[in-house]
């Protein structure tokens, strides 16, 4: 059997300039701004009144990850509140760790406080970014999953013999 070449073609742009320019446009002036922040508050309410499911927990994990990468990405979107963003992110990490076995998110009420302020903190970051950000935050994101950055929601215990 003859072994497959590892040449992959790239992708053809068609255009360019549109793409380029794309980057340099508001986040909110883009279609899915609108759809992505009623995600997220959707999301957040869900997971106040109790009904949170795990697509709206992977939609709270999703936006920690991007709050925190856009605040290490440019020092001016969130730098200094770098330490309630990992509160947050430690708070979402206990309440899906306690309901991954039952499938019932259920937070306390500094657990709520945590997430909600870095939901607010996402907020403002929204208000302040282009869509180049966006993609080189979601780069970052990439990146520490590839590298094991990331930390795992079951944790498995070592084996004993």
């Amino acid at each position: 059997m003859r072994k497959r070449s590892k040449y992959r073609p790239k992708g053809v742009r068609i255009d360019t300039m549109a793409y380029v320019q794309s980057g340099f446009k508001k986040f909110d002036e883009i279609n899915v701004a609108v759809d992505l922040r009623i995600k997220n508050h959707a999301a957040m309410e869900s997971l106040r009144t109790g009904i949170a499911s795990r697509d709206e927990m992977d939609v709270l994990i999703g936006q920690g990850n991007m709050t925190e990468a856009l605040s290490r990405l440019r020092p001016d979107l969130g730098a200094d509140w770098a330490p309630e963003i990992k509160a947050g992110q430690d708070a979402l990490l206990e309440v899906i760790r306690r309901g991954v076995a039952t499938n019932k998110f259920i937070c306390r009420a500094d657990e709520l406080v945590a997430i909600n302020l870095v939901t607010q903190i996402h907020d403002a970051q929204l208000d302040q970014v282009n869509v180049k950000d966006l993609e080189m935050a979601m780069d970052i994101i990439g990146k520490d999953w590839r590298n094991g950055k990331c930390r795992p929601i079951i944790v498995k215990e070592p084996e004993t013999v």
